[in-house]
Order: C-alpha cells, then structure tokens, then sequence
C-alpha cells in the first residue's frame, strides 16, 4: 500500500486510490456468502442499490421520478434477476417499469416479485426514459450480439454493460453501451481497460457487503475527485467509499519544498536529451522539469542544442557531469544517434551503479535487452529506481529484444493490465505504460496503479518528453518511491491536459502543456 509522508501542503491537488478487482476476485468474494445461504439477500442489495441510482440518473435528468418509464432488457441468469428485483423497488417508487425478456427462461423469484409489484412483460423496449441492460452479467464467455436500442433512451448497464468481459474490457461480437454503469461488490478491471472503458459510461458502486471476503485488489485506479474519496463520478456515487469503510484511502499528493530548502536539497535533475534531428525534445523535457519544480536541471546535449535550451530558460545549466544528479531522464530527442546513445548507455551504468533514480524514455529504451541484463552489473535487473515509460508499440520492441513470449501475448491481446507487471518483472524496474488507459506497474507484490482520466489531446508529438521531464523532476525532488513519482507525474500530466483542453478537443502542442504545469 502506498503512504504519503506529513506534507505541509495538504492543499496541493491529490489522487485517491481506489481498489480494482477482475470479475473473478468478485465472484470469489461471493462464493462464501453463496454457500452460507446468503444468495437472495446478495441479490437483493444489489437490486436495492441498483434502483437508487437509477431513481437518482432519472431526478437528474427528469427533476421527477414518478412516471418515468424505464425498460428493463432481461437475461436468463443472475444479472437478469438483479435487474428484475431492481425494477420491482422502482415501481414502488412510482416508475413505471417494464421488462422485455431476451431468454426462454429467467431468475423465478425476481420475476415473481416483478409481477407481483404489478409489472409488466412486454416485446420491445421503444420509448423508454432510461434503459436497463441486465441481459448478462460477469460470468459471461463467448460471442455477444448486443440488441439495438431506441435512440434518446439513457443506458443503464446491471454490473457490467452486456458483452464486455468483467476481467479484460475485451468484447467479443458487440456490446451495449451505457451511459451509466452500476457495479456490485467493488469496480471491476475490465470497465476500466480495453474497450469496455468506452462501454460503460459513468461509473457507479454498490457495496454489497463483501467487504471481508474480497482480497488483495488486482490493481488501484487513481481517480482526480478528492473532496469525497472513493468515488467515481456521476450521479449518486459513492459505493466505493462503502466497500472501504474502516480503511484509509492512499492519496497521491506531491510533497511541498521544505522551509530551508536550497537548490541541491531541493534535487538536481540531469537531462540526457535531444540531438541535431530532434532538438525541441530537450527544450519540452527540461521546461516540463523546471514547471513541476527542481532545485536544478542540468542539460547534456550537443553544443547547439544545450544553447537552445539555455536560451529559453536560462536557470538550465549546460553540462556533461551527473555527479551531484539527485536523479536522471535519458532517452528523449537522441533518436538514432550512435554518439548520443552511446551516452546514454553510460548515463545508464552510472545510474545503476550509484542507485540514482532515473527515467528511461523513447530512444534509450532500445538499450534493454537480455545482453544488458545478463552484464554482471546489472544482474538482471535495472533496478527499482528506474523508470520506464513505453508506449504499446515501444513495449512491443522491448518484447521482442527481451524474447519473452508471455509478454508478447499480453501485448497482442491488449492485456495492459498484465504486460506492464511482466515487463516490470523482466527489467526489474518500474514501467510506465503509456496508453488510452496507462498503467504503472513496479516489480513485485505491489499491485499496478491504473490512471483512466480521458486527455485525448496527450496523443500528439512531444508530450512523452514532457512526461518525461515531469516524472524526473519528481524523483529528484519527492522522498516517495520511483512507482509513487511515476504514478503522480502521469496524473500531474493528464491534468495539465484537461486544464488546456477540458472538452478534450485536441487543440494543443506538447509546449502548450508547460504553461499549465505549475497551476
């Protein structure tokens, strides 16, 4: 579990973690409670819980509940019987809910309450305020033909949207979107990556009171609403404060300089970057750097460049010695300069000789193979001071140099939520991987840390080297983990990004980036 150390800067913007499971660690949860009897009094909180937040997204949308038509489309398991139950509570509440059946069977009882609140079946679901999806919940395989529904209707999905699997996000055949998503037991991976992330819209928890049974999270997701932890946005959220009731929710908080600080307590930052083909690398590292707050940063790189560098901040020293670096950031601009990697490969040895944090990105990723990990000095691990930062198609390189054939099958499957712990195995070091969804992943036990937060506009020329300048400044300058450093400079980048783009229209260069930064 990550902890923050006493910060006299409680004000600065945190990040909540909150705990992810796969559908199968819920399930799991479950199966005592299941076997204590405890089945229909699981089902009926989660109904419970399902139609409060359904009569909250209607008082949103309507300023009214009463007769409000909401349509229930009904499987045959469990997830059909949560949405049948659901609909019952609804009705008492002045809805009127129907349920189209999409199976030749269903859940007996939920059905029985259903129709004994006075419910109705029907053949379609046209003209429907809201519609619920309970057609199939988390044990769900195979293919999916997702129905088509009504246009102007908001989607509601039982647990998890129909066709999206519980552990991956991946969807086989077609899904349903939502708009909303009510979850039980906890948030589930699978509506955080992949595709069911777009699939499920606004998420929601109901806790159901596995609290005792459910184990070690499979990963934590870093979630930017501080003032009431736990939740994930939206209409009558906040389950997830209930799953952790009695725990102390891990925050993400960048810690403050102390009163007497100087410019070498502070941290000095050592930037290997740029070359003659991509110059403007080093000026977006070292101005990232210099925004998130260093006691110095100090630039290594061709005569010209450096002079660049120099002349858009001038607090930037030229030089070549890392000596007295509280941490390093390799890689960003050298490209396929054979001098400049050939720094870059002895930047790198010094760094694992002396243990001092650093930052591999871009270009010097390409010095990891097994060659390297096999030299004596580095013993097979990079050690866990060091932080990668691939892309998906820079992780895909790494796998084949390393010729790990588990890694590759993750990475061809999209599973980020296992190649980033892979590849953090094989390296020894901590991975970021970059993406829609990125995912920080250190060697270990430790579980991944997920960042979800929508900045579209990061998909553009530059910004890794801003992400990378922001992570060394980090690590130069926060007495925290190199996986806590990664995980709160990915988070401090995507923010910098909504604050330049909040409709997340796109319209901005990496540079745009370091104006916002200090904010």
């Amino acid at each position: 579990m990550l902890t923050q150390r006493d910060s006299p800067n409680q004000d600065e913007p945190g990040y909540p973690l909150i705990p992810v499971w796969t559908g199968e660690q819920i399930r799991a949860a479950e199966q005592p409670l299941l076997n204590a009897g405890e089945g229909e009094a699981l089902m009926r909180r989660a109904s419970w819980g399902l139609a409060a937040h359904i009569l909250q997204i209607l008082q949103a949308q309507r300023g009214s509940v009463y007769g409000a038509t909401v349509v229930g489309l009904i499987g045959s398991g469990n997830n059909g019987g949560d949405g049948l139950y659901a609909l019952a509570f609804l009705r008492r509440r002045g809805v009127d809910a129907r349920a189209v059946l999409l199976r030749p069977t269903c859940h007996t009882q939920a059905l029985a309450a259903f129709r004994q609140a006075g419910g109705q079946l029907q053949t379609t679901d046209d003209g429907a305020d809201l519609i619920l999806d309970a057609v199939v919940g988390t044990g769900f395989s195979g293919s999916f033909d997702a129905p088509s529904l009504p246009q102007g209707s908001v989607v509601v999905a039982c647990d998890l949207p129909s066709g999206v699997d519980a552990e991956t996000g991946a969807v086989r055949g077609t899904a349903i979107r939502a708009d909303h998503t009510v979850t039980f037991g906890g948030l589930k991976t699978g509506l955080l990556v992949g595709q069911g992330r777009a699939h499920a819209g606004v998420l929601h928890t109901v806790d159901i009171g596995l609290g005792a049974h459910l184990p070690e999270p499979a990963g934590y997701v870093m979630s930017e609403l501080v003032d009431t932890p736990g939740t994930m946005g939206g209409a009558g959220s906040g389950g997830a404060e209930r799953i952790l009731a009695g725990e102390a929710v891990p925050v993400l908080r960048r810690r403050a300089p102390d009163a007497d600080a100087h410019k070498y307590s502070r941290g000095v930052l050592h930037l290997l970057v740029g070359s003659a083909r991509y110059p403007g690398a080093a000026q977006l590292s070292v101005g990232a750097a210099l925004a998130t707050g260093v006691g110095m940063a100090q630039v290594q790189a061709p005569d010209a460049v450096a002079q660049a560098v120099v002349s858009s901040w001038p607090e930037t020293v030229a030089s070549d010695q890392a000596e007295r670096a509280a941490a390093m950031v390799i890689g960003p601009g050298l490209g396929n300069d054979s001098q400049r990697l050939a720094e870059a490969e002895a930047l790198l040895q010094q760094s694992r000789r002396n243990a001092v944090p650093c930052v591999l990105d871009a270009s010097a990723l390409a010095l990891i193979t097994r060659e390297l990990l096999a030299d004596p000095g580095y013993a097979g691990s990079l050690g866990k001071h060091t932080v990668l930062t691939p892309h998906t198609g820079e992780a895909q390189k790494l796998a084949e140099r390393l010729g790990d054939p588990q890694l590759q099958a993750a990475l061809a499957e999209q599973k980020v939520l296992a190649a980033a712990p892979r590849l953090a195995q094989l390296t020894g070091a901590v991975v970021v991987l970059k993406g829609p969804v990125t995912v920080i992943a250190a060697p270990g036990d430790e579980p991944p840390l997920l960042h979800t937060e929508p900045a579209p506009g990061l998909a553009t020329a530059g910004t890794g080297d801003v992400l990378a300048g922001i992570i060394g400044a980090l690590l130069a300058t926060q007495e925290e983990s190199a996986r806590y450093c990664a995980a709160l400079g990915v988070a401090l980048h995507a923010a910098a990004a909504r604050r330049l783009d909040p409709r997340g229209h796109g319209r901005f260069g990496a540079s745009a980036l370091l104006r916002v930064l200090a904010e």
